[in-house]
Parts: C-alpha cells; sequence; structure tokens
C-alpha cells in the first residue's frame, strides 16, 4: 500500500532524494507553468555577489524568501522567482586588490584598468557553485539560469536610461559639497552607505584656547584693558580639522560670559580669561574653579576677530581676508562642549562657510594624508611635522604640540559614533569636494507617502527606522571615483561649459558615429569614447555609480527597460514581496523605494506603471543572528556556524522549520547546531512518528482509503480531530496571509505534537491495534489519512522536503491521479461546515482538566500509571459541566481514576496563599508594600480570587488611601485540603483525591508491570503490531496482581497467550523488578494466526 518507513532516519539523505526527484520531474519549472488563476505574484531578489562563500545569514533570508514562494504558488499564482547577481562595486574590487597585494588606487593605476576589471568580472562567480549548491540544498527554488546580472552591457544599457530620464528633470546633478569620503579607496559614499559603517569609537575629546584680539574686545565693552590675553574656547573630537579653521561660531540668543580660571596644568595660582556659553562653564571649569566678570549675549561676539593655531593648505587663489572671526549659527548647541563651535568648512561645514563667505582651508587630501603645509602657526619655514601622515593618526602629535604651546584648556577622550566604510573599516571624511547627486530632495514627500503604502513586516519600520530616514533625507551621492562598476553616462567638453549625459548605446553611437554594439561599457573602454559636438570635444566624467543604485534598478534592468519587454514589465511591478534584513533598509530597500519614487513622480519615465507607485508592497525585515549566547558571531571569536554543517547532520527542513518557529522574523536570533537538533526532536521526529505510526498499520489493514465515509458519520473523536485541522486551516492561511512565518509554524507544530500525536494518535491506538475491521476501524485511517495529508500540504512552504516525502508516499499511492508533487498542489480550504464548536469547545474542557490532572499528579509525585479513586472537577459554567460529563469516561482514562465529581461552579474547595508581585506593585506602592502584605493576611482571599479569575480589578484600602490594583498584581497559591493534590488554572480546579486502597495499588503495580514489558518488546526487536507469546515467572503480590488482571495485560503489550511459566522456545528472555520482587520474562514472537513466526 505504501512505501515502508525507513526506522533509522537520515533527515539529509531524504532531502537528497527530494532534491533528485525535483531535477529529474522538472517539479521546479512545473511551479511556475502551471496554470494560475491568480495572476502573477511578484518578487524581487535582492541580488548578492559569488566572490564570498555564503553564510548562515543569507540561508535566513533565502529561507523567508522560499517559504511565501511556495505558499502563492499552492493559492494558484504564478510566481516567476527570477534570480540575480550583484557583480559590480567596491566590495569585488576589495577582494581583487587583496589578492594582488595592492593598498590603494595607485596601485591599479599602474597595473592597467583593463586588467584589474577583468580580474573583478572573473571574481565575481569564484563562488557561484557555493551559492547554487546552498540554494539547492535548503529547497530555495531560484531561476539562476535566467538570472539578472549586473555587469552585463543590457543592464547598464538600462541603468543609463534610468539616469538619462533622472537628467531630463534636473534631478541628477553636479555640486561642490560636503560628502563622505572613504580617503582608503579614495571615492564618495551615500548616506545608505554611510549609516551601515558607524560605530562606537573613543576619540579625542579637546578644548582649543584661540586668542582673541583683545583690542576689539575692549572696542565693544566686553574687557577692561589689553593687559591679560583672552582666549575663545573651543571644543572638537577632531583635532586633525583644526588646520583647516576659518571661523568660531556662536550662538547668537544664548548667554556668554568672560571667565577667569586657573589652567589645567601650571601654576594654578594663575588665572588666564575665556570665552564660552555660560551654561556650560561649570561643566567646563568644575564648579567652584572659576569667576564670572561679564556676561553678555553670543551676538556681541559675532565680527570678533582671533587667531587661528595651524597653518592649513591654502589653494591657489584663495582669499584668507575673510576668516578668522566669529561668525552666528543658530545650530550652535549650549549643553555640550563650549558653546563654541569650530568650524571647517572643507570638512563638514561647507554650508556655513558658504553663507558668510569663508575662505577653504585644507589640512588633509583625498587620501587622508596630512599636507605638508600643516604646521602651527609660529613653525619655521619649510615642510610640517605632520606630513603625509593618515588624518587619524596625526591626532596625537597635533594635541601634544598644543599643550607644549599652552594652546589647550584640556585633552582627554570620548566614547561616540563615527562613521567607517562599512565594507572595509576605513575611517571616512567629510570631504568638500565636487561629486554627482541624485535630487532625492525634490520627492522627500512623496517617498513619506510611497513610504505609507507598503506593508512593513514588522509594521513599526514603517514609521520608525525607515520612515526616520525618509524624513531626514538628503540628495544621493551617486558617483564614485572607483573602476568596476556601471559608468556615469556624462560626457563634458573640455572647457567643462556643457554636459551631455547618454541614455543608450545607440545615443552614444550616433554622437560618435561608430557602431558601438560590441563595446565593453566598462572602464578603460567607455573612457575612451570622445566625440565633437558643435565644436567642442567631449570626453566621459571619471566616474561609475553607486551600486545600491545598480540594485535599486533591478526592476527595470533585469528586462532590460525599456528597450524591450515593456509589457513585461508592467505585470512584474510592484513587487509583490521582497526580505532581506534590516541593514537594507539603509541599502535596498531605500534604493527600490527612492527610484521607484522618482520613475513614477509626475513627469516620470515609466509607462504603463501608476503614478506614485512604490517599489514593493510588502516587506519582511530580518533581524540579526548571533550564537546561543547571544553574541555577536565572528570567526576571531570562533563561534561562526557553518551551515553545511547543520544541513549535513539536522537537515534543510529543521533548519528552516528553527528559523521560522524560533522567534518573529525581525527578533535577533539565537543560532547553533544545539537549537536546530531541538527541533528537530521536539517536532519532526513527532511529526515522523505519526507518520510512521499510519504507514506500519495501514500496510497491516490494508484500509480503502479511496472509500468516503461522511464526517457527521464519524466517531466523536474524529470529528473533533477534523474540525481541529480544519482551524488549523483557518489560522495557518490567516497568519501567513499576515507575513508572520512565526505564528503559522507554531500553529502546526502545537497541532502535529499536543492534538495530533499527544493526543489523537495517543488515545486512539487500540482502534488500529484491534483485529477488527470494522467501520470504527477504517474511520480512524481515513481520518487520520486526511490529517496527515493535510499537514503535509500546510507546511510544503515551510517544510519542503520532509512534505514532498509524505505527500508522494500518502497521496500518490492510494490517489495517482493527483498532482505529482505537493508543491504543485492547491492549498487547502477552510471548510466552517466541518467545525464544531461545541465539540470543539468540550474537548478543549476536557484536555484543560486532563493538564491540570496531571500537574497535581506531579505536585503529589503520584505517577499516571498509579490508578485513584476520584478527581473533583470545577469549571466555569453550565454548558462545561455538560460537556465534560458526556467525556467523562475520557478523562477516566487519561488521568486514571475511577471517579468524577463535579463541583459546583461558586464552590471554593480549597484555600489560598495571596502575595503580592513586588515587581510590578512595588514601583507604584512604594512604602506600603509592608502594609499591603498584611493586608493580604486578613483578607477574604476567596473574594479577591474570584475578581482574579474574573479579570476585574480590586480595590485595597491602605492608610485611609484606596489602590485599584488589577489581577496580575497578585500572586496565588492553592493549598489543597489533606488527602488532595489540587491545581488551580483560570477558574478550572482538579482535585485527586491520593489516598490508595489496596486494590489500586494492585492495579498501580499492574500498570508498571504492562510499561516495562513494552520496554523488553522494543529490546527485543519487535514492531509495533508483532503479536507474541508471553512467559512470567514471579511470585507473592506481583503474581497476585498479575493473575487478577491477565486479560488487561494480554491486550496492552498484544501478548496471544501468558504462561506463568517458562517459555523454552523463546526468542528473547530477560529479568526485571517490580517493588523488590523480580519478573522474569521469556518472549516468543508468532504471527497473527498464531503459527510461531
Amino acid at each position: 500500500m505504501f512505501k515502508e518507513v525507513e526506522k533509522t532516519l537520515s533527515f539529509p539523505s531524504l532531502e537528497q532524494e527530494v532534491i533528485d526527484f525535483w531535477k529529474t520531474h522538472h517539479i521546479f519549472q512545473k511551479s511556475v507553468e502551471k496554470d494560475a488563476p491568480q495572476g502573477n505574484y511578484v518578487f524581487y531578489e535582492g541580488p548578492p555577489t559569488a566572490n564570498g562563500k555564503p553564510g548562515i545569514h543569507h540561508v535566513i533570508s533565502r529561507a523567508y524568501k522560499d517559504l511565501f514562494l511556495r505558499y502563492k504558488t499552492m493559492q494558484g499564482y504564478r510566481v516567476e522567482r527570477k534570480g540575480g547577481w550583484d557583480t559590480h562595486g567596491l566590495p569585488v574590487e576589495l577582494e581583487v586588490e587583496k589578492k594582488l597585494g595592492f593598498t590603494k588606487k595607485a596601485d591599479i593605476e599602474a597595473f592597467g584598468i583593463a586588467k584589474f576589471n577583468e580580474l573583478c568580472k572573473q571574481s565575481v562567480f569564484e563562488r557561484i557553485q557555493d551559492w547554487q549548491a546552498m540554494t539547492e540544498r535548503i529547497g530555495y527554488w531560484l531561476d539562476l539560469e535566467n538570472a539578472y546580472i549586473t555587469y552585463e552591457n543590457q543592464y547598464i544599457e538600462s541603468c543609463w536610461w534610468l539616469m538619462k530620464s533622472l537628467w531630463e528633470r534636473d534631478l541628477l546633478f553636479e555640486d561642490y559639497r560636503s560628502t563622505w569620503h572613504c580617503p582608503r579607496n579614495n571615492t564618495s559614499l551615500s548616506n545608505h552607505e554611510v549609516a551601515q559603517g558607524y560605530r562606537d569609537v573613543e576619540d579625542p575629546s579637546i578644548y582649543p584656547k584661540f586668542p582673541a584680539y583683545t583690542g576689539e574686545l575692549v572696542k565693544c565693552g566686553l574687557l577692561e584693558n589689553e593687559t591679560q590675553p583672552v582666549y575663545l574656547l573651543a571644543w572638537t573630537t577632531t583635532p586633525w580639522t583644526l588646520p583647516a579653521n576659518v571661523a568660531l561660531a556662536v550662538r547668537a540668543d544664548a548667554m556668554y560670559g568672560l571667565f577667569a580660571a586657573p589652567p589645567q596644568a601650571g601654576d594654578r595660582s594663575q588665572t588666564d580669561l575665556y570665552i564660552l556659553a555660560s551654561s556650560l562653564a561649570n561643566q567646563v571649569f568644575g564648579e567652584g574653579n572659576y569667576r564670572t566678570l561679564k556676561t553678555f549675549t553670543g551676538e556681541a561676539l559675532v565680527g570678533l576677530r582671533y587667531q587661528p593655531l595651524l597653518q592649513g593648505y591654502v589653494p591657489e587663489g584663495e582669499d584668507l581676508s575673510q576668516g578668522f572671526r566669529v561668525v552666528s549659527d543658530e545650530q550652535v548647541i549650549v549643553d555640550e562642549g563650549t558653546g563654541v563651535l569650530h568650524i571647517a568648512p572643507a570638512y563638514g561645514d561647507l554650508e556655513l562657510g558658504r553663507k558668510y563667505n569663508l575662505p577653504m582651508l585644507f589640512s588633509v587630501d583625498l587620501l587622508g594624508q596630512v599636507y605638508p603645509q600643516v604646521k602651527l602657526v609660529d613653525a619655521p619655514e619649510g615642510e610640517g611635522p605632520y606630513t603625509g601622515q593618515f588624518f587619524k593618526d596625526a591626532d596625537r602629535q597635533i594635541i601634544a604640540d598644543l599643550l607644549d604651546k599652552q594652546l589647550l584648556y584640556r585633552a582627554t577622550t570620548i566614547n561616540h559614533t563615527y562613521p567607517f566604510n562599512y565594507r572595509d573599516g576605513t575611517p571616512l571624511i567629510n570631504y568638500a569636494k565636487k561629486s554627482w547627486y541624485i535630487r532625492t530632495t525634490a520627492v522627500k514627500d512623496k517617498l513619506i507617502a510611497n513610504n505609507n503604502k507598503i506593508h512593513w513586516h514588522p509594521e513599526y519600520i514603517r514609521d520608525g527606522r525607515f520612515g526616520d530616514w525618509l524624513r531626514n533625507n538628503i540628495d544621493w551621492a551617486l558617483s564614485r571615483e572607483r573602476y568596476w562598476g556601471a559608468p556615469l553616462p556624462v560626457w563634458v567638453s573640455e572647457d567643462e561649459s556643457d554636459y551631455i549625459c547618454v541614455g543608450s548605446v545607440k545615443e552614444l553611437a550616433e554622437l560618435t558615429g561608430r557602431d558601438l554594439s560590441e563595446l565593453d561599457l566598462h572602464r578603460p573602454y567607455i573612457d575612451e569614447i570622445v566625440f565633437e559636438k558643435n565644436g567642442k570635444r567631449f570626453q566621459r566624467v571619471p566616474y561609475t555609480v553607486d551600486v545600491w543604485f545598480e540594485s535599486g534598478a533591478m526592476p527595470y534592468a533585469q528586462w532590460h527597460y525599456p528597450f524591450e519587454n515593456q509589457d513585461v514589465l508592467a505585470g512584474n511591478f510592484p513587487a509583490d514581496y521582497i526580505c532581506e534584513a534590516i541593514d537594507q533598509t539603509r541599502g535596498w530597500f531605500y534604493s527600490l523605494h527612492a527610484l521607484a519614487t522618482l520613475l513614477t513622480d509626475t513627469g516620470g519615465s515609466l509607462a504603463h506603471i501608476a503614478q506614485d507607485s512604490p517599489a514593493f508592497k510588502n516587506a519582511i525585515v530580518l533581524g540579526h543572528i548571533v550564537d546561543e549566547k547571544g553574541e555577536k558571531m565572528s570567526k576571531s571569536r570562533g563561534n561562526t556556524v557553518n551551515p553545511w554543517t547543520v544541513l549535513d547532520v539536522q537537515g534543510a527542513d529543521a533548519l528552516r522549520w528553527y528559523l521560522y518557529s524560533t522567534s518573529p522574523p525581525e527578533n535577533t536570533k539565537r543560532f547553533s547546531q544545539g537549537l536546530v537538533e531541538d527541533t528537530l526532536r521536539d517536532f519532526l521526529m513527532t511529526l515522523w512518528n505519526t507518520y510512521s505510526f499510519l504507514v506500519l498499520y495501514a500496510n497491516l489493514d490494508q484500509p480503502d482509503l479511496q472509500q468516503d465515509i461522511p464526517v457527521f458519520e464519524r466517531p466523536e473523536i474524529d470529528r473533533w480531530l477534523v474540525a481541529k485541522v480544519n482551524v488549523l486551516i483557518r489560522d495557518v492561511t490567516e497568519r501567513l496571509e499576515a507575513y508572520d512565518p512565526t505564528s503559522a509554524s507554531r500553529a502546526i507544530r502545537d497541532f502535529v505534537v499536543n492534538d495530533l500525536s499527544n493526543w489523537y494518535v495517543r488515545r486512539n491506538r487500540r482502534r488500529f491495534w484491534k483485529s477488527e475491521h470494522d467501520g470504527d476501524k477504517l474511520s480512524a485511517y481515513k481520518t487520520l489519512y486526511e490529517t496527515m495529508v493535510i499537514v503535509a500540504k500546510l507546511m510544503a512552504p515551510m517544510a519542503p522536503f520532509v512534505s514532498e516525502h509524505i505527500y508522494q508516499n500518502l497521496v500518490l499511492s492510494v490517489f495517482p491521479e493527483q498532482p505529482e508533487s505537493v508543491h504543485l498542489a492547491n492549498w487547502e480550504k477552510f471548510d466552517p461546515t466541518l467545525i464544531d464548536t461545541n465539540l470543539l469547545r468540550d474537548m478543549e474542557t476536557l484536555i484543560r482538566i486532563v493538564e491540570l490532572g496531571r500537574a497535581a499528579r506531579a505536585t503529589a509525585k503520584v505517577k499516571i500509571r498509579q490508578p485513584l479513586g476520584e478527581i473533583l472537577v470545577r469549571v466555569r459554567n453550565q454548558a462545561e459541566i455538560a460537556g465534560l460529563k458526556r467525556l467523562e469516561e475520557q478523562l477516566k482514562e487519561e488521568l486514571n481514576v475511577k471517579k468524577v465529581t463535579y463541583l459546583d461552579i461558586a464552590t471554593d474547595f480549597v484555600d489560598y496563599t495571596i502575595k503580592p508581585n513586588l515587581p510590578l506593585v512595588g514601583k507604584r506602592l512604594g512604602k506600603q508594600v509592608p502594609a499591603l502584605k498584611k493586608k493580604l493576611e486578613t483578607i477574604d482571599t476567596h473574594e479577591l480570587v474570584h475578581n482574579v479569575r474574573e479579570g476585574k480589578e480590586t480595590v485595597i484600602h491602605l492608610d485611609g488611601k484606596s489602590y485599584r490594583l488589577e489581577p496580575e498584581a497578585f500572586l496565588i497559591e492553592v493549598n489543597s485540603p489533606e488527602g488532595y493534590a489540587a491545581i488551580e488554572e483560570y477558574g478550572y480546579l482538579a482535585a485527586l483525591n491520593t489516598q490508595l486502597t489496596p486494590e489500586l495499588i494492585q492495579e498501580g503495580v499492574v500498570r508498571e508491570a504492562i510499561r516495562l514489558l513494552q520496554e523488553i518488546r522494543k529490546k527485543a526487536g519487535l514492531n509495533l503490531s508483532d503479536r507474541i507469546r508471553l512467559g512470567l515467572e514471579t511470585s507473592g503480590t506481583l503474581l497476585e496482581a498479575l493473575e487478577a488482571h491477565l486479560e488487561t495485560v494480554k491486550n496492552e503489550v498484544l501478548a496471544q497467550e501468558i504462561r506463568f511459566a517458562e517459555i523454552k522456545e523463546a526468542c528473547y528472555s530477560t529479568c526485571v523488578n517490580i517493588n523488590d520482587i523480580q519478573l522474569r520474562v521469556t518472549l516468543q514472537k508468532i504471527s497473527s494466526d498464531g503459527e510461531v513466526g
């Protein structure tokens, strides 16, 4: 009937068999090509770079992507699953530089751009086989044969078209701005790249003393005479920028003062004069360590001139006459530092410099190296002492020299955040220079409005991390001074008066009058393309573009839009679903969103696309992954996990199921091989054992599973399971529709473990064991079979391998006309007519009381095998009492009790000890907590417990005041009466009579003997269905007990015959002890007709 289930299961081996089946039968292709009555479900693959091995974090994102694509396919959507490869950019260049031993851009230039880029091209697919193998092994179906590749000419040409469309609307432009610059790689970075590289670091915190011109202070009435120098006291964490200082900024409406304070070092009896914000004097000097000589507003300082501390590099033609003066700026803060801000327009203060027409001085070049001109103001002629030092390295010597000249009030350190290149860890410089930008600020309101159309999972990303990013939007720094990337398609005339942006290879060919169809669009070949127009010679600007622009262009460039596939784009935009890690809110999520907003804005260039459309409708944002202790994974710590280690031992289904079920996608996930093993053991093995149970007995009995048995004609326990699995269909569907795989997977797990295995199969074993082939037995088979098939389908998107195996064996063996794969089958539909709400309620009440009864046994340390005389039960209403009475026999069996007594709903059978929940009430009541404790010793505990059960607040009077306390404010302990073990929860009570009679004790001994005999069957290597002949040799009370309950023992252990003597033909024998009495067991396996097996 069914293929036999392996006794020793290897999930990895099973999964490889399934992979082979998929490949042989082209199941993935068929899933894309099958009928799709629901239309397209569009998915965008965030392109990885295949120049490194995939890690566990790549497995996570692919697992979450695959789940919803399989689910939507089963729902009747067409899901194309086009793959993609991110092949350009700095990460690729850095890897090649590392192999070549290069440390700077000059090394690349000397080596040759053409050769370097060719090595980059070769490197991007060095690990493609690893990526393909991992993708296949975890069951992530993706069309990699037709994947888009960002280095291909067609992809680049589409990017050109996008940039040309922005150019035509004045959204692509060149400007001289402060931009974050990486000195190691000598290139700009976009704001979303910078955002990914902030670190907490320790940096200098210094207070430079800028000498003011005292004559000007006297002139404006801020100083009485010029007998003592006065210092404008600033504060900075970047000493290396001081040579570029050209102004000091104050807040015009804030209060400042002239203060006398001793120096930090040297003669403390002397005092120096300082100007700084009045609100910061205590913080800077220390309370009581200074005198206030005069106060005034910051406005009084504006225009005051001062002397610089260091010389910087002065560009040719730069006029310094407007420099070294105090200016006002409302951005100056007066709650940290000194309220006097050091201004260096070349390194972050460009807008303020423009506002006041300040000169531009430089301290370091684009490589981050200090200019030779940098030195102290009074230093002798010649090269400065910091020449060629890396800017961060120069800090120490600059500080030392200023201290030596007594031009620092104090030099300490500070812990703060600073941006680094997130690719290689190089500290960045906010550098004023020419770059090309996309004017995203022009559509800022549209960016925010379109964001509100996206369903983020979790929802708080919309207004939180992503929303904050959009509200603080700045123009996108697009250009990169690098080599391996899509070239910026802008040509400039030699006199830099005219610019031409090219939108296609055809347009460029027309400008040059050449056939460029075979041209490689990368550098250096594109740099060689020059042309003349209007009497001017045009040369391409020497930039590539931000790789995030390329990845954000994938909805269009993957189809070579608009040069072809216009109708294809119309049916594949926007995406219904994307999924990546949380850092992509600053990366791919943003670049997709920004470009879609720009292109679908009024006057945008996307034909056939709805105006003001986001690029995607739903996004799952994944949290980071850490080790099982919650620590960040790193090679240096030795706590990284190779995904193949898990895949080869526990398998992909266990790995996937753990990821889905352990916590919501956005949460940081703890990960280890042991945690995946727990999932395998606790869930998948339970599923497998249930499936194995069905196959084993069905193969013995050969039930006719094609025979229809109406649900309403089946026994009550079967109708309950049918209702429960329909509830499961409803819940899993609703949760997956809400993009909540955690709740969906947990619902399946709870159903399989609790409802199916621990309740239905355990309670119905005898129906499968019995020899009669009646309607009751067929109904049990039919119900369990249908349930296992439904579970396989519901699990298919999450555990695609084991669900495929179960489907293949159960479904196609009985119904060969069904789809050949579970992943080609239709998603199960909820049928409300199969839900018997009363039956579900009654069974839920039964299970709740059973759980309380088991807890009561555990409290009393009475094993379930020991029968007890009575259980007292209290439920919440008459309907529950009626339902429990109807199911009373099941309650007795489950709790192994002889009698059930129903207490009145209002009966308080137990007493209570009530204590305050200190963590909750402590802060609220404070010193009144001891009074509350005393009050609870005298209060009517039954009334308070009633309030807690009903979820009502309780009013407590303490020292003349009234407090309304919620139910959670109390901890309730149940005190059982003598001779009873009682457990109460949410108004339900189960109280077991723990007094044992001789008859109960004897029955308990028999049940212990049955347990041991079942273990002996296993040790003898018997199948669950094998019949046996049993020899039992013992004495005393044990012999009496076994003789008194002989038929029970025979039925439970499938013994066709029991002799109280040795069986000479035994195939297995052993001895055990029960209550210190020896029992010798001899066992012989026999066939079902009584013959020796």
